[in-house]
């Protein structure tokens, strides 16, 4: 069946029970919006509900707008939102009508979004007031784009109103017949190797997502999930399709202070929280620091604590734990083209094997291999491989490229791990960044679980600049807690224990960029410090 037969069954089941709270810090009033109302706009309140009879019906609303305009069955409507309660709606509407979602990461620039627009051959535009700016400069020259539906209040000229326009369409669901194998959404890359790449899945996909959700994280109608991350992207949204299938509420939180997350987990009685690596660091460093009284909030509602979407330090594990030891931890890996979170997954039973990433998931199958596509023995290094219901149709319009990863139904995720005796799955690194010293292969993400352990350091990258002599040098990028300060050679002192050929040969101190799911941006940083004067300088030293 289709993923919007569960949002119809829970507005059947639990009409009246709340599917979406909306909690806005920068709101200008504290006031509560409890009803559905058409004419309300973003951001104009500080906490927002709906129900899941009001979900339904404004999903339904929005896919026969789209029918009213003319949209066709496998159509693209792209999204350009804020996180927002009106988000999940219109990504349900868009799928109700037939047509294929394309979600937007919202830090693209102009340009970034008329490259995306056209690689997913969108055709409708919807958009918030956060991104005026961006779509008038390229309004002109966007001509595929037959409608730019604007969510909010003050309707820029060069758009429509959504919510003036919902208001005469019926909540009654569309009669369009969709199956488990029409298209349904183009999530697009990271771009933490190069520009993003258009990845194309089906209903079956995000089904199978939903049932993986709930079988690693077992929610109920009584969990309540705190979700901060980007809706665009698919570690947000498939984290969400436990409480779709469970029925349960789901918290939209916009904004990622320490102080936000806990007074939020403990006002909504948050039960599953998930956390990207930066942010359960601050959380600590704010306990520390006393910046956060703990015994000022009810936090004993919260059961799970799990973080995704990149390497997870142990070092980092075991400070949560000591400070939360009620909380059971989790991780999963996966990738938005394999629907997100879950192909790989530790269990909350595993926290013995803390700093791996688990064994294959609910309904996956793994393996490690070789350039050849053979299968390495226990304990080698080689690229890790899964295959499942949520694997990805194909890179959207880039057949090259879709060969390059799929083969007989098996992903190869560029990801290079290894497997220990016990059958645990630890990430190494990834391919592309993989660091070549002197004939010795290097793992940056080895390096950095090192580096991490040290108390004064917030946040580390590791990436390889070139060497005339070695080749590359592993060069770490050090990011320091506030107030604190370190050397040169006490960062040197610290890496002795390191194999010789592992330490990194320069160290940078400075910010650690990460994009909105929290991965280390190595490609911004080999371009900031790859130039020539860091490497003439490097080499004059040896």
């Amino acid at each position: 069946m289709p993923i919007t037969e569960f949002l119809e069954n829970n507005a059947r089941l639990y009409p009246d029970d709340i599917s979406l709270v909306e909690i806005n810090p920068g709101a200008k009033t504290k006031t509560t919006w409890r009803e559905f109302s058409l004419t309300q706009a973003t951001g104009d309140y500080y906490r927002r509900e709906m129900t899941w009879q009001d979900f339904d019906c404004r999903a339904n609303r929005f896919a026969n707008l789209l029918l009213s305009r003319g949209i066709k069955k496998g159509q693209k409507v792209a999204i350009l939102l804020m996180n927002c309660i009106e988000w999940l709606p219109i990504y349900f509407g868009v799928l109700k009508a037939g047509a294929i979602a394309v979600p937007l990461n919202y830090r693209y620039t102009a340009d970034e979004i008329k490259y995306c627009l056209e690689k997913s051959d969108s055709e409708y535009l919807v958009f918030g007031p956060e991104f005026i700016g961006r779509i008038e400069q390229i309004a002109d020259i966007i001509p595929q784009i037959k409608m730019k539906l604007f969510v909010g209040r003050d309707c820029p000229t060069f758009a429509e109103s959504c919510d003036k326009l919902i208001g005469y369409c019926r909540s009654k669901k569309p009669e369009v017949t969709i199956t488990d194998s029409d298209d349904a959404a183009i999530y697009f890359s990271s771009g933490t190797t190069g520009f993003p790449k258009a990845i194309l899945h089906d209903h079956r996909s995000l089904v199978h997502s939903c049932k993986v959700e709930q079988n690693h994280h077992g929610q109920t109608r009584n969990d309540v999930f705190l979700c901060i991350p980007p809706l665009y992207h698919t570690g947000a949204k498939m984290h969400w399709f436990g409480s779709l299938l469970s029925g349960s509420k789901a918290v939209l939180l916009k904004g990622t202070t320490p102080e936000l997350i806990i007074k939020t987990a403990s006002e909504e009685k948050c039960s599953i929280v998930w956390l990207l690596v930066p942010w359960a660091q601050d959380i600590l460093d704010s306990i520390d620091r006393g910046d956060i009284d703990l015994s000022q909030y009810d936090l004993s509602a919260w059961r799970l604590m799990h973080i995704g979407a990149q390497p997870v330090p142990p070092s980092l594990i075991k400070r949560w734990k000591q400070v939360f030891p009620n909380h059971e931890y989790d991780t999963n890996y996966g990738l938005s083209e394999s629907i997100g979170p879950g192909c790989v997954h530790l269990g909350v039973e595993n926290i013995d094997h803390v700093g791996a990433i688990g064994k294959a998931g609910y309904g996956w199958e793994i393996k490690i291999v070789d350039d050849k596509h053979e299968t390495v023995k226990k304990g080698e290094v080689g690229e890790l491989a899964v295959k499942g219901p949520g694997v990805m149709k194909c890179y959207y319009k880039d057949e090259k490229a879709t060969e390059e990863v799929l083969s007989d139904g098996w992903l190869f995720t560029g990801d290079m791990a290894q497997e220990d005796e016990d059958g645990f799955i630890w990430l190494v690194d990834r391919k592309k960044d993989v660091i070549i010293t002197g004939g010795e292969n290097i793992y940056p993400v080895q390096i950095e679980n090192f580096v991490r352990k040290n108390d004064k350091i917030k946040d580390v990258a590791v990436i390889g600049l070139a060497d005339k002599r070695l080749g590359e040098i592993a060069t770490a990028v050090v990011e320091l807690k506030p107030g604190e300060a370190m050397t040169e050679e006490e960062f040197n002192a610290f890496c002795v224990e390191l194999p010789r050929y592992k330490r990194p040969r320069k160290v940078i101190f400075a910010e650690v960029p990460r994009n909105p799911t929290g991965k280390i941006e190595k490609p911004v940083l080999r371009e900031r410090y790859g130039a020539s004067n860091l490497i003439a300088d490097e080499n004059e030293k040896k």
